[in-house]
């Protein structure tokens, strides 16, 4: 009974806005973002190193049905509730021999972490990098992160590929930070028709393709998405037009639930108005913070939680990218 219970309710994401409290005991993680304070006692704070866009503290929490223990191994902080597992490691990129040793160690310290666990199955990760953009041609600082990567996933199938994002921070440089959620069963990788999979992408955006599935499905049928931007195919658009960026990746966020709705055990939900969607938002620059809020809102029907956050995303054009989780 405790799988089955726990796979009808996964892991669920939602922010707080202003100073945070002691946490719950079911709350997997608390990422920190802004000024938000990251009390030194409690292993499931993640300070993250992004600004809000407002320039007040928000914390991002992640609970589940159980209660959680916290655990060190190595450089990995965990916590485990029931079926779930959130983790976190930091390297400093100068003691790895830089960007792409430093993404290949994290990632084989990951899946060896991982193989040992319960929850061993890899439903979403977070990277977050320091000036991603810096570098030109392959010696790009998130190319040399994919190739690393690349390298430290290489056991992995295809569809074993989490769902994912890769953020640079404007903070804490030399540092790379993999955050992730794991299961204790398995997730269902989701494509998304309008795109090719990142993992499939052409030479020309590095010697090694971003590792990661457009989203995952959970057993209970949430969906939690990859960052997702103006790309159609494996092209950007919308050079320099924020609007037409946000309005872009909006169309691809509604036929990533759509995929997922068409393979998902209760069957195509036509109607989506038991929707619950958390939607972070990552901007780059420009814009009215309120007006792309309620651009989001419009175009997202069911967004009942949102965050944004100043960041540079990983091709230069791309001014906006969102992820959002619907439960």
């Amino acid at each position: 009974m405790v799988a089955a219970e726990s796979a009808v309710c996964g892991p669920r994401a939602e922010f707080f806005h202003g100073e945070l409290p002691a946490l719950d005991e079911n709350v997997l993680a608390a990422l920190v973002y802004g000024t938000a304070r990251a009390p030194q006692d409690d292993a499931r704070f993640v300070r993250v190193g992004l600004a809000t866009t407002d320039g007040k503290p928000a914390v991002e929490l992640w609970r589940t049905v159980r209660a959680v223990t916290t655990g060190e191994s190595g450089p990995i902080r965990f916590a485990t509730g029931g079926d779930f597992l959130f983790g976190c490691l930091e390297l400093e990129e100068s003691r790895e021999g830089g960007m792409l040793a430093a993404a290949e160690s994290a990632y084989r310290i990951l899946l060896e972490f991982q193989a040992r666990q319960p929850q061993r199955h890899l439903l979403r990760v977070w990277n977050h990098l320091y000036a991603i953009n810096e570098g030109e041609g392959d010696c790009e600082r998130y190319r040399q992160f994919c190739l690393g990567r690349a390298r430290g996933l290489a056991k992995l199938k295809a569809e074993q590929l989490p769902a994912g994002t890769a953020v640079g921070r404007r903070e804490r440089p030399g540092l790379l930070q993999v955050c992730w959620l794991a299961g204790r069963c398995a997730g269902r990788p989701i494509g998304n028709p309008r795109q090719v999979q990142a993992y499939l992408y052409p030479r020309q955006y590095g010697p090694a393709a971003p590792c990661f599935s457009r989203a995952m499905l959970l057993p209970d049928d949430a969906l939690m998405g990859s960052g997702t931007a103006s790309i159609v195919g494996h092209e950007s658009k919308h050079d320099g037009d924020l609007n037409a960026q946000i309005d872009e990746t909006l169309i691809n966020l509604r036929e990533l639930f759509r995929a997922g709705d068409g393979i998902a055990a209760r069957g195509r939900r036509e109607v989506d108005d038991d929707a619950s969607i958390a939607a972070k938002v990552y901007l780059r620059r420009g814009g009215s913070p309120l007006e792309v809020a309620a651009r989001i809102r419009a175009g997202l029907p069911g967004t009942v939680d949102l965050l944004l956050l100043e960041a540079d995303i990983c091709r230069r054009e791309l001014l906006v990218e969102i992820e959002c989780t619907r439960n």
